[in-house]
């Protein structure tokens, strides 16, 4: 079973960037825990700043993989273009974020994408991917 997380914009700079927020471990460091938890799981990495190469990406797994875990970071609450991928592609998509974005300013509030989606995790730090994958898991 193929799955991928898809990581948007400023991702890269997990266990750095505001950690009151996001927390101190790199995506990389939580990846390679994540992986050896589901072995059965051919489970892969993909991160972009740029709105046109998350596009590409979720065109490209969308029709084969068996699920993707999306966290488009600020694209979340901006993109139409990404919302209309999701809605093209036939791989659930779960979205996915580390913190509460309810908790956060107003304008985090609202997703473009959640409406396209399987469903939405926000709000558990870096276990908000295992949580999803643990959904995409449980619905096949």
């Amino acid at each position: 079973m193929q799955v991928i997380i898809i990581n948007g914009p400023n991702l890269n700079l997990l266990g750095t960037r505001e950690k009151s927020v996001y927390g101190g471990q790199t995506f990389e460091d939580y990846f390679s825990e994540l992986a050896s938890k589901y072995p059965d799981v051919d489970l892969e990495y993909f991160q972009s700043n740029i709105e046109g190469v998350l596009i590409d990406k979720i065109q490209e797994v969308g029709f084969s993989y068996a699920g993707i875990l999306l966290n488009a970071g600020g694209y979340t609450h901006t993109s139409v273009a990404i919302s209309d991928a999701i809605a093209a592609v036939s791989t659930p998509v779960v979205e996915v974020h580390i913190s509460n974005i309810f908790a956060r300013e107003e304008f985090r509030h609202i997703s473009l994408l959640s409406k396209q989606c399987t469903g939405i995790i926000s709000g558990f730090g870096l276990m908000s991917y295992e949580l999803a994958l643990a959904s995409l898991l449980a619905s096949k």
